[in-house]
């Protein structure tokens, strides 16, 4: 199971990656395998308001749906609409072609509460 290590990760099985000041979220490959297949995939406007540990969004998959929680908190600058047409991408590219939003400049203290890729990982373990 792939999980990069220059990302950040919550409890919730979000991704966070830095980029030029601003975060791009998405979901990792554990969530999407736990899941199953995503058929839909619900996700903010560019300039709502994102509050760490509060809903943003939802995918939805063959077993279940299921709320996306804000790892950081900041306003949306970009949101990934390809989602809406092949929301197959969360299964096949969790990292790459299915990051979710991107919000502008995330406080340091939200991003230090993240785990690394080692300590995600030992949470998936158990």
């Amino acid at each position: 199971m792939s999980t990069p290590q220059e990302l950040r990760y919550s409890k919730e099985h979000e991704w966070v990656k830095l980029e030029d000041g601003k975060a791009r979220i998405g979901i990792t490959h554990f969530a999407q395998a736990e899941l199953g297949d995503i058929v839909f995939v619900e996700l903010p406007q560019v300039g709502d308001e994102l509050k760490k540990n509060e809903p943003f969004g939802s995918v939805e998959s063959v077993k279940t749906v299921s709320e996306l929680y804000a790892p950081v908190s900041g306003k949306v600058v970009e949101v990934n609409s390809e989602l809406e047409d092949s929301p197959e991408f969360v299964n096949e590219s969790p990292y790459e072609q299915a990051w979710m939003v991107v919000i502008g400049a995330p406080s340091e203290d939200e991003m230090g509460d993240l785990m690394d890729a080692d300590q995600y990982k030992e949470m998936t373990n158990e």
